[in-house]
């Protein structure tokens, strides 16, 4: 609003402007100018108080005009001074806001001539260098505060009428002394020391005299000196906490013998504070420090008489004296001096009264308790949990050590039964002690403890219960996979229990690897658990998933479930040529497992359910062993007649449509072994399945392939053409088809052709088709087919010729 207003002033201004309006003018631009300093805009306030500047000239001016004489000349000069010397100010100010420091000295300077004529603005000046100095420390521009703060003081002495007073000026001076201090201590030591001397002559602060005891800490003066320094506070009024400071300071630069003689005389000078102990803490705490015990524990010694004959510590005091007992505790325990570290518990549980409820001392007789372990003095132990418990009932740490003590003495049920306790304690709510929130990990800190404690003495049955815990609640992935393969290793030192165990210890292997599996798919939402992390931990568990597949053999059903469980671990690992073919072995396992399982005899459903878990694990293999073949030679592997025969045998047996379209691509494959046609034959007539037609033509087709070899092999050759005629002509059947006779008439042609081209063909086979042959016959002449049973008798007549040692006897 002073804005516009000037503004609007400034357009209002005529040519000959009167004195009142210039007087107006000046005005308004130096409260314009001052507002934009102080809200922190001092570039807008330049040209305002420029403008002011011109328009006071343009004032003495006209003043000059209609003086009367010498006097009225010296009132306008006065009177114009006054507006110059406010205006040089603000600009300074705005110079300093805006990092011009050649500019505001400039207009201090000319500030600091007028003084002469202007001696009220001395206070003024003096305290405006100082906030110029105030402000320029806290930018930490050491140089310029010193120049500002120097400026201050040299200000306030010129007139001392109108001076700042000797407590403003001794305040300068130490600010001066800090800066000097903070700036370069070392090289500004003396210019230091000698501004806190100044400061402490003007006014003595025990501010001041603390001040120069840091400065001359700093300068490695002498304990003489030091003690000299500390003395002026014994010249003035001083807080407590005050006196605290100052020995503190004394006794962490090394200053023993000076702050322990200063601590001594304290007390005298706060007999009647109620915070006199906090002198007694600062003294135990430095006696401490420096390897006091002893003198430390006298001292810790009359606290405690005197707690109980009324010189009580008031409770913010004890209570950072049960810090500096506990911490004084904790240090002999790591260092395993365990009777050192109880007797400091000791000196804390002495401030508790017999059946005081209090979380802290549960805690104290926890620690306690822990030490009393480790000296192996378990019935203490066990007095101080109980008296932890009284205390904290519900508190995880008690029952820990309670599992610990459990554990010592090998009594399993109840580290068992603590391990358990201690699950719902960490599923609560969880609070700590002091009502403070307990964190989120401390309960599997714990359980991860316990486990470790179980596997240290060999307590396998109670760490598995530990284990099996900490893998539903840990979240960190490192400390979770750590957890899982240790009870997974525990497990397999128990693989060959019999009965009972063995069923358990399946049971957890299996919701193991399933945790397993889980975890390693919720793992790619955790940042700091890392892809070459997660692949590790699959490959580790997809290895001993393997091994226990193998470890199974046999139970199929074990070792099928153990397969799957590998093949999914290694979906998590790249895909690259070993984990494919790992993956393309456990499919084919499991393939060929649920097929053997449903060939035995079960309920049709359970067969239905098992050839389609087949049918799936043979799809997944396919797209497999697509890429695989990909990667390299792979021509004498039985893969893709295994995926044939399983595939054929799946669906056979599940009366599955697209069997036609499965067997022309088999009748499309131009290397197709002899004994795969054999084995499609034999499965196509294996109950649940039935395919005559299908068996037939394929049986057709091997002894094809049979007849094309370039050395015949009789014998196979020979149970191929059994087979066929068996399914072609059945056993006593006598109306059989004219054309169902002549396709059978060919079989045996082709057998007697056979027979008689090598004599390796086995005997007994002869026999057979010349018996068949012969009893074919007979069944014609039975129902009068003369002509036909005279043919196929005939027939078996000249199989005859060509055996051997029975030819007597059939002859």
């Amino acid at each position: 609003v002073r804005f516009v207003a000037c503004r609007l002033v400034f357009l209002c201004e005529g040519s000959d402007p009167s004195e009142a309006t210039i007087r107006r003018e000046i005005l308004m631009s130096m409260k314009t100018g001052k507002g934009w300093i102080d809200i922190g805009k001092a570039d807008l306030a330049d040209g305002f108080l420029e403008f002011a500047m011109s328009r006071i000239e343009k004032l003495y001016a006209k003043l000059l005009e209609g003086s009367d004489g010498e006097a009225d000349i010296r009132v306008h000069k006065a009177d114009v001074e006054k507006s110059v010397f406010k205006v040089l100010s603000y600009q300074a100010e705005s110079a300093v806001a805006q990092g011009d420091f050649q500019k505001a000295v400039t207009c201090v300077q000319r500030c600091k001539d007028m003084l002469m004529k202007l001696p009220k603005e001395t206070c003024y000046l003096s305290i405006l260098c100082y906030n110029f100095g105030v402000e320029t420390y806290e930018q930490k521009k050491y140089e310029q505060s010193s120049f500002w703060l120097s400026q201050s003081y040299d200000i306030g002495k010129i007139d001392m009428k109108y001076s700042v007073g000797k407590e403003m000026q001794a305040k300068v001076l130490r600010l001066l002394a800090t800066v000097y201090f903070e700036w370069d201590c070392n090289l500004y030591l003396d210019k230091a020391l000698k501004a806190i001397n100044l400061a402490n002559q003007e006014n003595l602060h025990p501010a001041g005299a603390f001040l120069k005891v840091k400065i001359l800490l700093k300068s490695g003066a002498s304990d003489e000196d030091i003690s000299s320094a500390v003395a002026e506070f014994l010249h003035h009024e001083m807080s407590l906490d005050f006196c605290l400071n100052t020995a503190k300071l004394l006794l962490e630069h090394g200053r023993e013998s000076v702050g322990f003689d200063f601590l001594k005389s304290a007390p005298e000078r706060f007999q009647s504070s109620p915070d006199l102990g906090k002198i007694t803490l600062l003294h135990i705490e430095f006696l401490l420090q420096n390897k006091r015990e002893l003198l430390a524990k006298q001292k810790i010694e009359e606290i405690i008489i005197g707690h109980y004959t009324g010189k009580q510590l008031l409770p913010e005091a004890l209570n950072k004296l049960h810090i500096i007992l506990w911490d004084r505790a904790a240090k002999h325990y790591e260092t395993k001096s365990y009777s050192e570290a109880l007797h400091w518990y000791n000196y804390s549980a002495s401030f508790y009264t017999p059946g005081q409820i209090d979380q802290n001392l549960a805690k104290l007789q926890r620690n306690m308790a822990s030490c009393y372990l480790h000296l192996k003095q378990v019935d203490k132990a066990k007095e101080a949990v109980k008296e932890a418990e009284r205390c904290d009932p519900n508190s995880i740490f008690t029952k820990f050590i309670v599992y610990k003590i459990a554990v010592m003495e090998k009594d399993t049920d109840k580290a068992v039964e603590t391990i358990i306790k201690m699950v719902k304690l960490a599923e609560k709510s969880p609070q700590c002690e002091d009502k403070l929130r307990l964190d989120e990990n401390t309960g599997t800190n714990l359980l991860s403890l316990a486990a470790q404690i179980a596997l240290e003495n060999e307590q396998h049955v109670v760490a598995i219960k530990a284990l099996e815990y900490l893998s539903e609640h840990l979240q960190d992935y490192r400390q979770l996979f750590a957890a899982l393969k240790c009870l997974v290793r525990l497990m397999l030192s128990k693989i060959m229990a019999e009965n009972e165990e063995k069923r358990y210890v399946i049971y957890v292997l299996n919701n193991t690897f399933s945790a397993a599996q889980k975890r390693l798919g919720e793992s790619f939402r955790e940042e700091e658990f890392t892809g070459d992390m997660r692949i590790l931990e699959a490959h580790w568990f997809r290895k001993v998933a393997w091994n226990l597949a193998v470890q199974f053999s046999s139970c199929p059903e074990k070792m099928r479930d153990f397969f799957l469980l590998s093949f999914k671990f290694s979906q998590f690992c790249p895909s690259d040529k070993a984990v494919l073919i790992a993956q393309r072995t456990c499919l084919l396992m499991a393939a060929a497992v649920d097929l053997e399982v449903g060939r035995q005899q079960v309920t049709p459903s359970e067969q239905a359910v098992l050839f389609s878990q087949a049918l799936q694990h043979l799809q997944t293999c396919k797209e497999i062993w697509k890429v695989l073949k990909l990667t390299g030679d792979f021509a004498k592997d039985p893969t893709d007649t295994l995926l044939l025969l399983y595939e054929f045998e799946a669906r056979s047996k599940l009366n599955d449509p697209t069997l036609s379209s499965l067997m022309e691509s088999v009748w499309e494959q131009p290397q197709i072994e002899v004994k795969t046609l054999e084995i499609i034959a034999s499965l196509a007539m294996e109950s649940p399945a039935r395919y005559p037609a299908l068996c037939k033509k394929t049986l057709k087709s091997a002894l094809i392939l049979h007849r094309k070899q370039p050395v015949i092999d009789a014998v196979k050759y020979s149970k191929c053409l059994h087979s066929l005629i068996n399914l072609s002509l059945p056993t006593g059947i006598t109306d059989l088809d004219a054309c169902v006779l002549q396709e059978v008439w060919d079989y045996f042609e082709d057998g007697l052709n056979m027979v008689s081209s090598t004599v390796a063909y086995p005997e007994t086979e002869v026999l057979w088709l010349m018996i068949r042959a012969w009893n074919t016959g007979i069944f014609q002449y039975t129902v009068g087919k003369y002509k036909e049973a005279e043919q196929w008798c005939g027939l078996g007549m000249r199989f005859l010729n060509h055996l051997g040692s029975l030819k007597k006897s059939y002859e």
